[in-house]
């Protein structure tokens, strides 16, 4: 069995591309033990390593042993004329979480990027997972591009169990200026306990009777903010039930949907508290003009 874990300290992360076989396989091994066994959609060796010939970020966060303890990986390309990345997977070891270690290879994937002329990276996430939500506005400053239904259609990976495969198509900039205000926004809006913010209407269902709100009333008050409701623990729901689960899928995504339609646009996640639910905060456009 491998020798326990030492929890490392921010200077003795070593963050750097993946270079040799080992450390590779190490990848493909952490993709496996973070989305499944059964899981098909695995990046193999040979492409985390050519794809750094051509723009590509394939890189990993070990420890002073030289031990894998997350990795991120992602590829470069052209949006319009503009170069731009597409971050594929990033994931930590179960028993390497809350050090830090996503947001280190964060930046330094959004460092490589910008040296290669990069202007945004973009990628995507279950806006049910609590944890990255909270990474990605909070600490890393993203802004949400779209929602998308069912991304990577039905795949066979038990983490997506019940759920499906919905995603938020997040935007990163790549100037840090940018990004850090962003996240500094988010964090001023999620920690904002003025009567305003926590009272805004939810416009997902109060899934222990099943209600819905009244959306066409919210519609026409017009309110400055909303809230859309989401479990603190998804895996959790998925374990307990998945039928529950799946109902947290479906009022989310009408949440989301309407509301992005109506022009609001999510803005922070309220996670601090003890409880067992978290909110996104989302703005109107009225109130995105008057803050600029």
């Amino acid at each position: 069995p491998a020798p326990p874990l030492r929890t490392p300290a921010a200077g003795a992360v070593d963050i750097r591309p993946l270079r040799t076989l080992d450390e590779l396989t190490a990848c493909v091994e952490l993709q496996r033990a973070t989305w499944g066994d059964e899981f098909s959609d695995l990046v193999p060796a040979s492409i985390l390593k050519v794809s750094q010939r051509v723009g590509g970020v394939a890189a990993g966060a070990f420890d002073g042993d030289g031990r894998l303890l997350g990795f991120v990986f992602g590829l470069t390309g052209i949006e319009r004329g503009r170069i731009v990345h597409w971050s594929d997977m990033l994931a930590v070891r179960a028993d390497a979480r809350d050090l830090g270690l996503g947001r280190l290879l964060k930046e330094y994937q959004r460092d490589a990027v910008r040296a290669l002329g990069g202007t945004v990276i973009y990628w995507t996430y279950d806006p049910l997972v609590a944890r990255n939500a909270h990474l990605n506005f909070n600490k890393l400053g993203v802004r949400v591009d779209e929602y998308v239904e069912q991304m990577y259609g039905d795949t066979d990976s038990l983490l997506h169990r019940g759920l499906g495969t919905d995603r938020f198509v997040v935007a990163w900039p790549v100037s840090r200026h940018d990004s850090d205000a962003l996240a500094l926004q988010s964090r001023k809006l999620s920690s904002d306990s003025s009567r305003e913010t926590r009272a805004a209407p939810l416009v997902n269902p109060d899934l222990a009777d099943g209600s819905v709100p009244d959306l066409e009333l919210i519609q026409r008050a017009r309110p400055r903010f909303l809230r859309v409701a989401i479990p603190r623990d998804i895996a959790a729901v998925q374990s307990h039930s998945l039928e529950l689960a799946g109902r947290w899928r479906r009022s989310t995504r009408r949440a989301f949907q309407w509301a992005l339609a109506r022009g609001y646009a999510v803005r922070g996640v309220d996670a601090d508290g003890a409880e067992e639910r978290c909110y996104y905060v989302l703005t109107s456009d009225a109130s995105r003009a008057q803050e600029r």
